[in-house]
């Protein structure tokens, strides 16, 4: 008897239009403890980055951190602005007219557009415009490759808040993360082979750092999946690059707060390869598909201070992925994967 054909996949109502958005972070909108204050507010008042019962952390939030942490981060954003604003954005904008070109170039028909999670523009605000215009198809794919709650569940579920305010609600799909998909490791692994053919590769006295954006540690001890994720990458990554263990590190920044955070910190690891007298590191994120804040003033300006006072030589921080071809290219593959069987020509 001969097998029923599998049903096809579910095809979004309406005129069939399918749109991809990118979701990033955020960024300020300038380099200002007002323009950073008003981020702060928003990135720091949502319960999947803050944990704190409200009662306890509205007064440290509003009669601390937002009076004095917007002046200190001033500086540093103003370290790494340029003509074109934020490096974030710019860098995403960018990604996201290079995915869409290519798709096009492919003869596949969907718009591409990105939102960002804290900032402008906004994920409602985008998602409402693609419904106006009759997206009734929309593939949801946050720029994080490692899924964590406190940024890949954040930002989906302000998508499916807003998708709960509309009346004629699109489909919507989402990407859960990306960690261990092999273009993107591939991505990362040319990164650093372009790296090292302008710098070379030393053959001792030398690591790879692979430092991520670090989280407290509570979460990670009960269930979120991100560390794990963050390791598996670098497993990868180091078997693409055929580097061995003693060549290579993995750590976590951007701790903020007293609690513990994911550990190695990444400035102990700098500091303490700079006392053993490791002469050279090169530092990549994977975690940061486009350079920012904390790769480009963080590592490349802070990172490398620490080092080389601590005894080190030579301190590479090596680009994000940015608009590298082969990213955009993975962003293709990894776009048609999930709007399989919805309408793209």
């Amino acid at each position: 008897m001969p097998r029923p054909s599998p049903s096809p996949a579910p095809r979004p109502e309406g005129n069939g239009k399918t749109a991809v958005l990118l979701i990033g972070l955020g960024t300020p909108d300038a380099p200002t403890p007002p323009a950073i204050r008003r981020y702060l507010k928003e990135l720091l008042s949502d319960p999947r980055v803050v944990r704190i019962p409200r009662v306890l952390w509205w007064p440290i939030l509003h009669g601390i951190v937002l009076k004095l942490r917007p002046r200190k981060l001033a500086e540093r954003y103003a370290a790494i602005w340029t003509p074109e604003g934020s490096p974030l954005k710019w860098h995403t904008e960018r990604q996201t007219r290079l995915l869409r070109g290519l798709l096009g170039q492919s003869g596949h028909s969907v718009r591409v557009e990105y939102a960002m999670r804290y900032g402008q523009p906004s994920i409602p605000e985008v998602l409402t415009r693609l419904a106006a215009d009759g997206y009734m198809g929309i593939l949801l794919l946050p720029l994080y490759p490692q899924h964590c709650a406190s940024t890949t569940s954040s930002a989906l579920a302000a998508a499916y808040q807003w998708a709960g305010t509309v009346r004629n609600r699109p489909e919507l799909r989402m990407v859960r993360g990306f960690a261990r998909e092999p273009d993107y490791i591939a991505a990362l692994a040319a990164s650093v082979r372009r790296h090292w053919a302008t710098h070379g590769r030393p053959e001792s006295s030398y690591r790879l750092i692979m430092s991520f954006h670090g989280i407290p540690a509570k979460p990670a001890e009960r269930g979120n999946p991100y560390r794990d994720e963050c390791l598996l990458t670098s497993r990868l990554l180091s078997r693409s690059l055929n580097l061995g263990d003693e060549l290579c590190a993995v750590s976590f920044q951007s701790r903020f707060g007293v609690t513990p955070w994911l550990r190695p910190y990444t400035t102990e690891v700098f500091e303490s390869l700079g006392r053993q007298k490791i002469k050279r590191i090169d530092v990549l994120c994977p975690g940061f598909p486009a350079d920012c804040l904390e790769t480009l003033e963080e590592i490349a300006i802070t990172g490398k201070s620490l080092f080389l006072k601590a005894g080190g030589q030579e301190f590479y921080p090596i680009p994000c992925l940015n608009e590298n071809e082969d990213w955009i290219l993975a962003l293709k593959t990894l776009s048609l994967r999930h709007l399989q069987g919805w309408p793209i020509r």
